[in-house]
């Protein structure tokens, strides 16, 4: 296992394989099949161990965990120009700047 192991994982059922499936979030192409959740999440943190040895090892890059990481709280959104100006009218309604109004809806 890994020393300091700060990447998110998820455990879910998968009623097509009818068994746990362990993932992680920063390696979407791996999984691990178990009959419980406890094997699934031991058994995806093997295979992430296994997967940076081997990134390390060729002198590859090795994906920051999300934990890890720095956000500056901004990013660009892309919208219809119709879908702008409705929540430009409800924010000016709402008497609340555009940004405000969005990022209530986002943390909803």
């Amino acid at each position: 296992m890994l020393k300091n192991d700060y990447y998110t994982y998820r455990v879910t059922w998968s009623e097509d394989d009818k068994d746990y499936v362990g993932l992680c979030a920063e390696f979407p192409s791996l999984s691990w099949l178990a009959a419980t959740p406890e094997v699934a999440l031991k058994g995806i943190r093997k295979v992430v161990a296994e997967v940076i040895a081997d990134l390390q090892a060729n002198n590859e890059v090795v994906p920051e965990p999300f934990a890890t990481r720095n956000y500056s709280g901004k990013f660009v959104v892309r919208v219809p120009p119709e879908t702008h100006k409705r929540l430009a009218l409800e924010a000016a309604e709402s008497k609340v700047s555009l940004n405000r109004l969005v990022a209530s809806k986002l943390s909803q």
